[in-house]
């Protein structure tokens, strides 16, 4: 029997699995069990790979003036830049130019495609996005900072992105401390890059935020307690409330049981 798909006539041998795949891909759902002869590509002089007229993730191999059809995996396109090169990739890495249609997707959850980098579920968290291979989602963050943008797959200022991220999603360490909105001055009077709190009950303890946004867990030397005012770890008795942190405790005891370094 044949199918006109997206232009092209397929087709399709009865009892025969497909065998149009590149790099692990497979036909949808239509074709999946059936394989798929390119004999209505008319193939150039010389032997390759290339791309149909209407479907981006759509080639050809020819062989000595024989084709035969092959398909990317899902949520790949065909990369048309080398006839020597059987190459498929991410969308946002390849001009399709006319080349507009795709094959029909294959969804999973968090997985608009089987594979490709998409935008977080939750909408607000923008800093964040979704990695699926062969639909499986890896959930990533962008560098502290940076929003993603799924049109190019890329991380990037917000400015720069076309998109509405008005109440981002926090990250939130496993004591409930989120880093605050805001630059901290430092001492010269300039923002510092990476600020850090004290902890509100431990005052060996303080928090880190790389970028200003991403919050990270923070200890001073045994015998120290981090001084808010000057942004460092001190003695403590020169960081008020703070002057008998360390009262009845053995303080070389202590240091004899913490690992030697190298």
């Amino acid at each position: 029997m044949s199918l006109l798909l997206h232009g092209v006539l397929l087709r399709l041998q009865r009892g025969v699995r497909t065998s149009c795949t590149c790099c692990g891909g497979r036909w949808g759902a239509g074709a999946a069990k059936s394989a798929v002869s390119g004999q209505e590509f008319k193939c150039p002089e010389k032997s390759g790979f290339y791309p149909d007229s209407y479907q981006c993730d759509l080639y050809y191999k020819c062989n000595k003036g024989k084709s035969e059809t092959k398909l990317c995996p899902d949520g790949l396109v065909f990369s048309d830049e080398n006839p020597n090169k059987e190459r498929c990739d991410i969308p946002s890495n390849v001009d399709c130019g006319d080349r507009k249609e795709l094959q029909e997707p294959q969804p999973t959850k968090d997985c608009a495609r089987q594979n490709g980098y998409f935008k977080h579920p939750d909408p607000q968290a923008c800093d964040k996005f979704v990695y699926c291979s062969d639909g499986v989602p890896n959930e990533h963050p962008c560098p502290p900072g940076l929003i993603f943008d799924e049109e190019t797959s890329n991380c990037d200022w917000k400015e720069s992105v076309n998109r509405q991220c008005d109440h981002p999603t926090k990250d939130v360490l496993d004591d409930g401390f989120t880093c605050p909105d805001g630059d901290v001055m430092g001492p010269n009077g300039r923002a510092l890059p990476h600020p850090t709190f004290p902890h509100p009950e431990d005052c060996q303890k303080f928090y880190i935020c790389r970028n200003g946004v991403q919050p990270q867990k923070g200890s001073c030397p045994l015998g120290k307690v981090y001084n808010e005012e000057t942004f460092m770890c001190d003695e403590p008795q020169k960081v008020q409330g703070c002057e008998n942190f360390y009262d009845g405790v053995n303080l070389e005891k202590e240091k004899s049981k913490l690992p030697k370094k190298a």
